[in-house]
């Protein structure tokens, strides 16, 4: 696996109404590097969210879509999403908090 950093394991969050209900339980949705394992996801997010203790990262790699545009067909890129459950005495991460 090429050299990946902390801050380059997670690409974005994910907004959506099933994530944001999830935001109760402590679990929050990342979109992340695709070659980024469990162990990477619960050290960058420790890392770029200071206060914060991973109880738990669930993962699900996504395939990409079929598109078409006339008469050629292609797919999108594959992705990978990280579910991100934190302890119960951890800090909330600030970045939801507006939403």
């Amino acid at each position: 696996m090429a050299n990946v950093q902390y801050y380059d394991v997670i690409l974005k969050p994910v907004v959506t109404e099933k994530s944001m209900n999830a935001m109760s339980e402590k679990k929050y949705t990342f979109l992340v590097h695709p070659e980024a394992n469990k162990t990477m996801i619960k050290e960058a997010v420790e890392k770029m969210f200071p206060g914060t203790k991973v109880a738990s990262v669930n993962t699900q790699n996504l395939n990409g879509k079929n598109k078409r545009r006339g008469m050629i067909v292609g797919k999108t890129a594959k992705t990978k999403k990280a579910i991100v459950k934190l302890t119960a005495d951890s800090k909330e991460i600030e970045i939801f908090q507006g939403l």
